[in-house]
């Protein structure tokens, strides 16, 4: 029996459009949990949006050595755009290359927007949310299996988030344009430490204030 999302939709964990060549890994992760894992270069990574509308707060870090890990910036800067999508080189801290977006049945993903936290729920929609976990919860707990800390934490990428800027230069939260079964592919371009939170987030439209399961299959050509 396949699982139900919040969302009340079917989750298939066989959705999804994913690359041909060898099932390296394809794993279910649970509506507001972590996951992580290596994608080895040349390999491919495969997020698949099962319920629509929910956000993968994503981290990469070189799988030789974490303290080269993903930079926003220097990915913004070397692709003159500020959202990412088929063709956008996933730049580290050094400039070097980590994954590139091979495929993206969406068309737009966010990297501006930063992991939420206890602390920012707190302030943003009050201290009622005090007990709810957050991305940098996530974060932090399946980090830690990889010898990660609060340190290691850097601005993140947010897989089908929906983060428009305004004229003013603000930025919105807003309902998502995924939809159920729709697929992100990232090609590792080196030995690479996937670090993902399956957003937990509830009070905002982020998820459709109902998270969602998410799948992740890896392929080697």
């Amino acid at each position: 029996m396949n699982p139900t999302s919040a969302k009340g939709v079917s989750v298939d964990p066989t959705l999804g459009t994913i690359p041909a060549g060898e099932v390296v890994l394809d794993q279910l992760v649970a509506a507001r949990a972590p996951w992580s894992a290596i994608v080895t270069a040349g390999d491919r990574l495969s997020i698949v949006d099962l319920g629509g509308n929910q956000a993968v707060d994503c981290i990469l870090y070189s799988a030789a050595d974490t303290s080269e890990r993903y930079s926003a910036p220097d990915t913004i800067a070397a692709q003159g755009r500020i959202f990412l999508t088929t063709g956008s080189v996933l730049r580290s801290n050094r400039g070097n290359p980590l994954m590139t977006v091979i495929a993206d049945e969406c068309g737009n993903h966010d990297t501006l927007g930063g992991a939420c936290s206890k602390e920012s729920n707190t302030l943003r929609y009050g201290h009622h949310t005090k007990h709810q976990h957050a991305c940098v919860e996530n974060f932090l707990r399946e980090g830690a299996r990889h010898g990660l800390g609060k340190r290691d934490l850097v601005s993140n990428i947010n897989w089908y988030m929906n983060v428009p800027v305004e004229e003013d230069g603000m930025l919105g939260i807003v309902d998502g344009i995924s939809k159920p079964g729709l697929t992100v592919t990232l090609r590792a371009e080196v030995d690479t430490l996937v670090l993902v939170s399956n957003c937990p987030q509830i009070n905002n439209p982020c998820n459709g204030f109902d998270p969602s399961p998410v799948r992740m299959v890896v392929t080697r050509p």
